[in-house]
């Protein structure tokens, strides 16, 4: 099965351990991001991974030849010429992603009880992409009717996005995002018109009114975003 990993930001919220070092090797529970999120991948059956990489690049190619592949395939997007955003970076690895499966995108810096096998249980025939949600506290909001997504919401900011005007965010179901979806190679051929750098979630967000991009939401997820210094002194008990 295909996975990519999200491993190329500049780590700013983990300064100054990211002023030597990628994100995706920062240190947590007593070995790198990268680590724990390629053991839960290949532990659930993903033995084709692509890493998408920009900043420190070199020290993450080095790091994955050192474990020797951690015993599968795994190749690089390289992004060192220009740090493309989530959309951007996953219309950039399209070469490298099988074009007739689903796959798994994993952000390095979320760590998860998540069962992925459950997970791609939740993807339909006719999905776009099936997006992990949970009901957190946050201030930024997909709105979903049922399980389909149909905009966000900013509650800081009272701002509310979504193809349908005059949305009433009262009327939906807001969950949070996780970094975590599986993705129909159908999306290819819709990112073409895009620019080279774009978010994933602006994309949805138009796409939805004509694709079924759907929540997925895992009875007693436990989920770290350890993107930041505040979370990396966090209880890690998880269940990989």
């Amino acid at each position: 099965m295909k996975a990519l990993v999200f491993a190329a930001g500049l780590g700013t919220r983990l300064k100054p351990l990211t002023d030597t070092m990628p994100k995706a090797l920062v240190p947590v529970g007593g070995k790198p991001l990268l680590r724990h999120t390629l053991e839960k991948l290949i532990a659930a059956g993903y033995d084709d991974i692509v890493i998408n990489v920009h900043h420190f690049a070199d020290q993450i190619r080095d790091y994955v030849a050192e474990n020797h592949n951690f015993g599968v395939k795994i190749a690089f997007s390289d992004e060192t010429d220009l740090l493309r955003e989530t959309g951007g970076g996953i219309r950039h690895a399209e070469r490298l992603l099988d074009r007739q499966e689903v796959f798994l995108v994993h952000n390095v810096d979320i760590l998860s009880n998540l069962n992925l096998a459950w997970f791609r249980t939740q993807h339909r025939a006719d999905d776009l992409a099936t997006i992990l949600v949970s009901d957190r506290p946050t201030q930024r909001y997909f709105l979903f009717d049922d399980d389909l997504l149909v905009g966000w919401t900013n509650l800081a900011t009272g701002q509310v996005r979504s193809p349908w005007p005059g949305i009433d965010p009262d009327q939906c179901t807001r969950l949070a995002f996780s970094g975590i979806h599986l993705i129909d190679p159908a999306i290819f051929p819709l990112m073409r018109p895009w620019p080279e750098k774009f978010s994933i979630v602006d994309f949805y967000l138009e796409v939805c009114r004509t694709h079924a991009v759907r929540a997925a939401v895992m009875p007693g997820l436990v989920l770290h975003d350890v993107g930041k210094l505040s979370e990396l002194d966090c209880n890690l008990m998880i269940n990989h």
